[in-house]
């Protein structure tokens, strides 16, 4: 009887606890529902799924089969394909030594003389050879993403994209002391005076206002022979440019870890990291540059149990043509979940409060309970990650916003109030 009785209380605890989470879930969905039924949420396109990974359950979804316009959420899946591809150290570039000549080609490494990486791993190498013979034609991808905004061409956050990328592709204007260019190769080629914009569209002629007194990045009109100019500078040297390479077995450099780029990339939600990063995948993949090749194999290969497969077009989210669900995107943060240590993963994404593009938003009282990647593009406003709780659960979620009319903050201030609900709640 006593084992009779033991299963008895057995079942009846398991009713109970389970009593008690549907419950929860039913007081979540009424809450969040509540919110959702504000103006503030009545005339735009809203979508929000909430999964416990410990125990497989959805808490909440509305809207999470449809497609949303992701912006930087995009980055996520740039991220997740970085950390399946790429080793821990940068790939800086291939190269071959023959015949007292040094053959390099580019990877799309982001980071060589990086305004903020500033990582010259690569010039100290190529220090050591007297010829070198640099080869950039392994590089088939467009210089801009599909769908990106033409005006856009000298904003900081749209470089063009590159074999071998230097100084991050911009030129940096710094007037806060006195005026210094970097790299100094523009010197001549910065003018300044007050101009609408920061650069012509068809020449690296570029516009500074002498009034200001801060940093102003503007991308140049990348090309092989200015890299090779660009090299040639730094290093004191003559470099020729090469269509043949010898058949041999190629070499690979290796740089900086590649975490630390991962982390600018989701933190600051930096689109040149996120769009060399699958660049420098395909490097991985052969010795072709071609983002396209990496989204297709992620997707076919790594990702082919999506239920919802998107429209993933570039590695940054500028393009308004890419196109994913929330359950996908919760999809992929599960798997990070599962196979990347939970603090190392946490460090790679901006925390509530605390640092990146969540710094002024999300605060814990007093510890963060938000690890997210936000999303913003004009009328969108996306945020999708892992939200700690009162009781130590984690959850991943995906809230996700599309063609409002209100100011961004107002979106933020009602996403809010449904963190900081399911956070003390549940």
């Amino acid at each position: 009887m006593k084992s009779i009785e033991k299963i008895v209380l057995f079942i009846l605890l398991i009713l109970l606890l389970g009593g008690c989470a549907s419950q929860k879930n039913r007081n979540l969905a009424k809450e969040i529902k509540r919110t959702l039924g504000k103006n503030i949420f009545g005339n735009h396109f809203t979508g929000i799924m909430i999964f416990n990974p410990a125990t497989g359950d959805t808490l909440y979804r509305e809207n999470s089969k449809k497609y949303f316009t992701p912006a930087s959420n995009t980055k996520i899946f740039t991220l997740f394909s970085a950390l399946k591809l790429l080793p821990e150290r940068v790939p800086v570039l291939k190269y071959i030594f023959e015949n007292d000549t040094l053959y390099i080609s580019g990877t799309g490494d982001p980071t060589q003389l990086h305004p903020y990486f500033t990582d010259s791993t690569g010039l100290t190498f190529l220090k050591g050879f007297s010829n070198i013979a640099l080869s950039l034609n392994n590089f088939e991808d467009d210089k801009y993403g599909p769908g990106w905004a033409w005006e856009d061409y000298d904003g900081y956050y749209s470089p063009e994209r590159s074999a071998m990328p230097l100084y991050g592709n911009v030129v940096a204007v710094d007037n806060s002391t006195f005026l210094n260019i970097t790299p100094a190769y523009f010197k001549d080629s910065v003018v300044a005076v007050s101009f609408p914009r920061n650069r012509k569209i068809n020449s690296n002629t570029f516009f500074f206002d002498p009034s200001r007194r801060d940093t102003l990045e503007i991308p140049f009109i990348t090309s092989n022979d200015l890299t090779r100019r660009l090299l040639e500078k730094e290093l004191g040297k003559s470099i020729f440019i090469t269509k043949e390479r010898p058949a041999a077995e190629k070499k690979v450099l290796y740089g900086i870890a590649s975490d630390s780029v991962y982390k600018r990339m989701m933190q600051e939600s930096d689109n040149f990291l996120a769009e060399q990063l699958l660049i420098l995948a395909s490097s991985t993949l052969s010795d072709t540059l071609n983002s396209t090749g990496v989204r297709e194999y992620v997707l076919d290969s790594l990702l082919a149990n999506l239920k919802q497969p998107p429209r993933w077009v570039d590695g940054s989210g500028l393009s308004r043509y890419n196109l994913f669900t929330p359950e996908s995107i919760v999809h992929v943060l599960t798997r990070l979940y599962r196979e990347i240590p939970r603090e190392r993963l946490f460090n790679l994404f901006a925390v509530g409060g605390a640092s990146g593009t969540l710094k002024d938003w999300y605060a814990g009282k007093p510890y963060p309970y938000i690890y997210a990647k936000t999303g913003t593009l004009g009328n969108n406003h996306c945020v999708s990650g892992y939200l700690i709780t009162s009781s130590g659960k984690t959850l991943i979620f995906s809230f996700m916003n599309n063609h409002f009319r209100q100011p961004t903050p107002e979106i933020k201030r009602q996403m809010q109030r449904v963190f900081e609900w399911v956070r003390d709640n549940y």
